[in-house]
């Protein structure tokens, strides 16, 4: 604005352009992170031409393994391709996420906090939950509490992956130090199916895990030293979410919805014919993988795990915590914006499910 000379005929017409101008930049100053970054979808959005889908080979990810190879997200999607893409472990997923590679992830909480924080809560949200619980502390029998552990090298599945960050958080809350040494907990990340040869090998005494590899240890000797339901209120925790890269959100709701309307109809293929869902889930993971889960394994997996597509966003605020506690994050992230809730409770409300409750973690509208 170029200066000008007020005359006193001007005054309130001036004092009221300046009182609009302060408001605008109230407004601008108010808007957050999660604002900017918003889910809120622009006037014009299309159905995707490609959705490209990322999700383990696990158990704890049967939603996804039973939407792909029963033709659910397909279905759903119309004539939009489906591309799938198996990962290991969540921090891969990040990396694929946020450069771009996929567009929806089926993930841990825990990378899915770190993919929100390392983007300053712009480059994902949360739109829906999959999987409850299935994770537990298994170790040799000789281990038969925590003190027990001093001197032994403990697995997870890779730095800054959900299980890592219950592990170190568990040890550092127990008095534990974490490091070399008979007086330290070795905490080491190695690839799932290399804990469980180690593990038969005596070089690892055990591992904080999901399914089905804690179920897998335990049919090769261990035993369950913590479940980590019985750290939450209720048991539940969320061990697998869904969560998409904001821009493909904003400009492709309607894939999203697909996306989520075909997992809905997964889980309650598990609900209602569970030992189908079963054999499908072990017939994709030995597809993937090579190898089919025993039995036993299979069963005992399942029991441990629940499936809805409710996020848990309550339990957010302390996974963010936790990610501090073991040493993943510098500070506490805000997470206010992470939860765009708007796909997922249409999804719900569509079969007679309650909305899920946001705790304070949606975007303004």
């Amino acid at each position: 604005m170029s200066p000008h000379v007020l005359h006193p005929g001007s005054r309130v017409r001036t004092a009221a352009v300046l009182l609009t101008l302060l408001t605008t930049l109230g407004v601008l100053a108010g808007c957050s992170r999660a604002d900017e970054g918003s889910s809120a979808a622009p006037a014009e959005t299309s159905p995707a031409a490609e959705v490209r889908l990322g999700y383990f080979p696990n158990i704890t990810h049967a939603p996804a393994l039973i939407g792909v190879e029963q033709g659910l997200f397909t279905a759903e999607l119309g004539n939009t391709t489906l591309t799938p893409q198996t990962f290991n472990a969540g921090p891969d997923q990040v990396n694929a996420l946020l450069g771009g590679s996929i567009d929806v992830a089926f993930i841990g909480s825990g990378p899915a906090i770190n993919a929100f924080t390392k983007s300053n809560g712009e480059a994902v949200r949360l739109v829906a939950g999959s999987t409850s619980a299935g994770a537990q502390l298994v170790t040799s029998p000789d281990i038969t509490s925590p003190e027990r552990l001093k001197g032994k090298v403990i697995a997870t599945p890779q730095l800054g992956n959900t299980q890592d960050i219950a592990l170190k958080t568990w040890l550092k809350e127990n008095g534990l130090p974490i490091g070399e040494g008979p007086d330290a907990v070795t905490v080491q990340n190695i690839e799932n199916p290399q804990t469980l040869d180690l593990f038969k090998q005596g070089k690892v005494a055990g591992g904080w895990l999901p399914e089905p590899w804690s179920s897998r240890l335990v049919d090769a000797g261990a035993k369950v030293l913590l479940d980590e339901k019985s750290l939450w209120p209720d048991g539940k925790f969320p061990t697998t979410v869904i969560i998409v890269r904001t821009q493909f959100l904003q400009e492709h709701p309607q894939t999203v919805e697909a996306i989520l309307r075909g997992e809905q109809r997964a889980i309650e293929f598990v609900r209602d014919q569970p030992d189908q869902a079963r054999t499908i889930t072990n017939g994709a993971i030995e597809k993937i993988t090579g190898s089919a889960l025993p039995a036993p394994v299979l069963d005992r997996a399942f029991t441990e795990l629940s499936f809805d597509s409710d996020p848990l966003a309550s339990t957010f605020p302390q996974l963010a915590k936790d990610s501090v506690t073991a040493g993943i994050a510098d500070s506490e992230p805000d997470l206010t914006g992470l939860l765009a809730p708007a796909a997922v409770d249409t999804v719900r409300q569509s079969v007679g499910e309650p909305a899920v409750d946001p705790a304070g973690l949606a975007a303004a509208n």
